[in-house]
């Protein structure tokens, strides 16, 4: 499981865009979005380096 902390996530549109972004990465992966912690949980066999990239690209950078 890939746990990631997203500081800009601030809506449910943020959310959206980063479920799909992680969707892209691995069509296959479970994503769940906790808005109020602002902590994503990806359970994917993929890198977790490429979903922090990807997330990055798309304007929501994982805080490190």
């Amino acid at each position: 499981m890939i746990e990631l902390n997203l500081p800009d996530m601030s809506c449910g549109h943020c959310a959206s865009t980063v479920a799909q972004t992680c969707k892209l990465v691995d069509p296959a992966a479970k994503v769940e979005v906790d808005l109020n912690t602002k902590i994503i949980k990806i359970d994917s066999n993929e890198d977790r380096n490429d979903f922090a990239e990807a997330l990055t690209e798309a304007g929501y950078p994982p805080a490190r």
